[in-house]
């Protein structure tokens, strides 16, 4: 099966020069925790809550902080055209719950988290994604 099949397609962005109490409020919103980041159409990094919080609150810095402040830059993506368990394992080992997913031409297609691993996939692969988001890791990354 491929990604493509059980990503969900309709994705709110931002742009870096959001607010991050803008991306807060997208986040509340749409119910997650990450917001990818596009600038000229193109994806520049995610933001996340924990960004917001870690990166953020705990370094002082205030809501209209600009989101490019607080972002994560270097993205693990998907492809549309990946298997399920190929992105599974990607989740896994970059240990976040959701990837963004791009098209062969390199635009934002859509995003795929571990929800819908284990709504519309094999328990197979969202057990496998699940095993490694879940081990002690290192830096936060998305």
């Amino acid at each position: 099966m491929k990604i493509r099949d059980v990503m969900t397609t309709e994705v709110q962005t931002v742009s870096p020069d959001q607010t991050v109490k803008e991306a807060a409020s997208f986040m509340l919103n749409s119910d997650t925790g990450s917001i990818p980041v596009r600038d000229g159409g193109q994806l520049i990094g995610m933001i996340t809550d924990r960004d917001i919080a870690v990166r953020g609150v705990a370094e002082g810095l205030g809501p209209e902080t600009a989101v490019r402040e607080l972002m994560s830059e270097d993205v693990v993506c998907a492809r549309d055209d990946d298997e399920v368990s190929t992105v599974a394992r990607r989740m896994s080992e970059a240990q976040v719950r959701r990837l963004p997913v791009l098209n062969a031409d390199g635009n934002l297609v859509g995003i795929v988290s571990l929800g819908d691993l284990s709504r519309e996939a094999s328990d197979v692969a969202a057990s496998r994604a699940l095993e490694g988001i879940s081990a002690a890791g290192g830096q936060h990354q998305q």
